[in-house]
């Protein structure tokens, strides 16, 4: 018979195997930790891989209960109402006062003293298992100043009550005016547990949560509670204040920064990997990283705590010896938070960072192109809700027309050589991001009239990797989509006189690729309204490209502008007759690695003695070199000038 001997096993807590067992009286306490975040940092040595020798389909698995676990349920009761005799519960009971308010640090981080504190003063050179240790000394290191201060104790409902979700609403914490005694606060590692007693006056954010009830729970709990879940109030002493910023600290920590497989994997440069968080969680917080992406990736680490609590609930019910099927459910439940794990370190690794260009492109387009009919015939594609005799009279007698309702219809029924014509109105279509056929999309009417809208689940709006497609008289308008409103990954791609409004990044032109854009507008990117990738080509005539490289970034001098050029294999790009204005960064940007000879950064003005003139014949050369070819363009109003080199670190895509 296998037995779950070390902490390999998926299916319960191993008695002694985690440094908080001690701590640990039953599954509700597991839950109380970060109810500030909604983190419930996994206790670090907890058993969440499965063992190598156990058989899910026909091994018992031996299992023990947590150490110290005790079986007599916490008393919890129900919210008290006025009874039917009439008798009102202030006649039974002390009603609660209002909670005083907690205090809160009006000090605003830089990302450069976060960077410092979090890294630096908290963390330093000690490893991810050490972690716990670190953050929890420096908090007992804020206590000797001030052993003894009021707070609010924070727990979850479920701790206190047992009602339903109609008497308390979506009520996050249930909040306790308590006084807290740090001086038995022992410990090297989280959770680090102070005493508390009610305060007076009895306080608390349910005004009938009897105060018996509290009392009770306090005593279960030896009158001591993590201390994460105790916030100070307003309008103690200095000391307190600081105490109150250091737990601030620590839930922010455990929050944004701590991943709960930290501890199970090598890391040489912890602080480093805490440096990288940090940078993602500004750059999701100041719009770097496009919305989209950063609520996919929140979304997705709330679904694998969710998973990796629910592993843990499931491993401490088990009783005895696990049966097959509970075995069976152990693994799928382990597998399930694996997955999820696999892809936040997926995202985590690519960073999603600016630098490469607000998401990861590479390929995504797998669909198969179909080509043409066997018959070789093409078809016109009418996209109305209704189709009269007046709509095709300006079509060829000899023209095969199908009409269709909606446009990924048409889109779906579409074969190399056709044309998909839409009437006015607006559209949604995901299609858009998979074209692989050659086809000409073309709107009825002005190109205000034809309004095409993003599919918000998806990461591409429009996205070819065809021979030939043509885009003509559109208005493109993208809402919750990541990468570029149009990228060409592969072959060509023609726009004529559209509209192209943009949320996330402009149009995207990667490496082989090329773009034909005529009579555009493109405005409101993020990043550079065109983007070149290395060996793409470009050739635009008499577009206006405006008010682009407009996020909230932290430093304006590294802001695209209106086109973007990266220039190892060298793109190429014609420009005639366009007008550029009130961008942010040049008018067309030349991005050349910052590791090229003589190179000219921000932070490093000087390059050798040539200053100004070194800089002014590299942009020459790169002119000369890069075929970019100007004539009658009209460039304004742009932040840094017309064209500019930027020197800065980027990738292949």
């Amino acid at each position: 018979m296998a037995t779950c001997a070390d902490s390999d096993v998926p299916v319960s807590f191993v008695e002694g195997s985690t440094k908080e067992n001690d701590d640990v009286t039953n599954e509700d306490d597991c839950e109380t930790l970060h109810l500030s975040g909604g983190n419930s940092k996994t206790p670090p040595n907890s058993p969440t891989r499965p063992c190598s020798n156990a058989s899910a389909a026909s091994t018992n698995v031996n299992v023990t209960t947590p150490k110290g676990a005790k079986s007599k349920v916490p008393l919890a009761r129900k919210l008290l109402t006025p009874n039917p005799d009439g008798e009102d519960p202030d006649d039974i009971m002390e009603e609660a006062e209002v909670l005083p308010q907690i205090h809160m640090s009006k000090k605003s981080y830089s990302f450069e003293e976060r960077v410092a504190l979090h890294c630096d003063k908290m963390i330093g050179p000690c490893s991810a298992e050490d972690a716990d240790e670190a953050i929890s000394y420096y908090i007992t290191d804020k206590l000797v100043d001030a052993p003894f201060w009021t707070a609010v104790w924070k727990t979850a409902p479920e701790v206190l009550l047992v009602t339903s979700n109609s008497d308390i609403g979506d009520l996050p914490f249930i909040g306790v005016l308590v006084e807290v005694n740090c001086t038995g606060c022992e410990g090297k590692s989280l959770p680090l547990r102070v005493s508390v007693s009610v305060a007076e006056p009895y306080s608390s954010n349910i005004a009938n949560l009897p105060r018996e009830l509290v009392e009770d729970i306090l005593r279960e709990h030896d009158h001591t509670v993590p201390i994460l879940d105790v916030y100070p109030v307003e309008g103690q002493d200095p000391d307190v204040d600081n105490i109150a910023e250091a737990l601030e600290h620590a839930r922010f920590f455990y929050d944004f920064l701590w991943r709960d497989w930290d501890d199970e994997e090598e890391c040489d440069e912890y602080a480093g990997l805490i440096e990288k968080r940090i940078q993602l969680h500004y750059d999701i917080q100041d719009g770097t990283i496009p919305g989209p992406i950063s609520e996919r990736y929140r979304r997705t680490l709330e679904e694998y705590r969710s998973k990796r609590l629910e592993l843990t609930k499931f491993q401490s019910s088990i009783r005895g010896d696990a049966s097959p099927g509970e075995a069976v459910e152990c693994w799928k439940k382990y597998y399930e938070m694996s997955m999820l794990c696999g892809l936040l370190k997926f995202w985590e690794d690519l960073r999603l960072r600016k630098e490469q260009s607000h998401g990861p492109f590479y390929p995504r387009i797998y669909k198969r192109r179909k080509g043409q009919r066997l018959n070789g015939k093409k078809v016109t594609h009418i996209v109305a809700q209704m189709m009269t005799t007046d709509m095709i009279k300006s079509f060829a007698e000899d023209t095969l027309i199908q009409q269709h309702e909606t446009l990924p219809e048409a889109l779906d029924a579409c074969y190399s050589g056709d044309t998909v014509v839409i009437f006015p109105g607006d559209y949604k279509a995901a299609a858009l991001a998979s074209l692989t056929d050659d086809i000409t999309i073309k709107g009825a009417g002005e190109r205000q009239e034809v309004v095409i809208i993003s599919h918000p689940s998806h990461d591409n709006f429009v996205a070819s990797k065809a021979a030939q497609v043509t885009l003509q008289n559109l208005t493109l308008v993208q809402r919750g989509t990541c990468d570029g409103i149009v990228v060409v990954e592969s072959g060509r791609m023609t726009l004529e006189n559209c509209v192209l409004r943009c949320e996330g990044t402009g149009v995207c032109v990667l490496t082989g690729a090329s773009l034909i854009m005529s009579n555009c507008e493109v405005t409101g990117a993020q990043g550079a309204g065109i983007e070149l990738y290395p060996g793409s080509c470009a050739e635009l005539n008499g577009n206006e490209i405006h008010h682009c490289s407009n996020p909230s970034t932290k430093d304006i001098k590294s802001a695209l502008g209106g086109i973007n050029m990266k220039v190892l294999p060298q793109p190429q790009l014609k420009l005639s007759n366009n007008h550029i204005h009130d961008n942010q960064g040049y008018g067309v940007t030349i991005l050349v690695p910052d590791n090229s000879p003589c190179s000219v950064t921000h932070d490093e003005p000087e390059c050798t003695a040539a200053g100004d003139k070194s800089e002014t014949g590299q942009l020459s050369k790169a002119i000369q070199n890069l075929s970019l070819e100007m004539s009658t363009n009209k460039l304004e109003s742009n932040s840094m000038g017309e064209v500019g080199l930027l020197h800065k670190m980027w990738t292949i895509a």
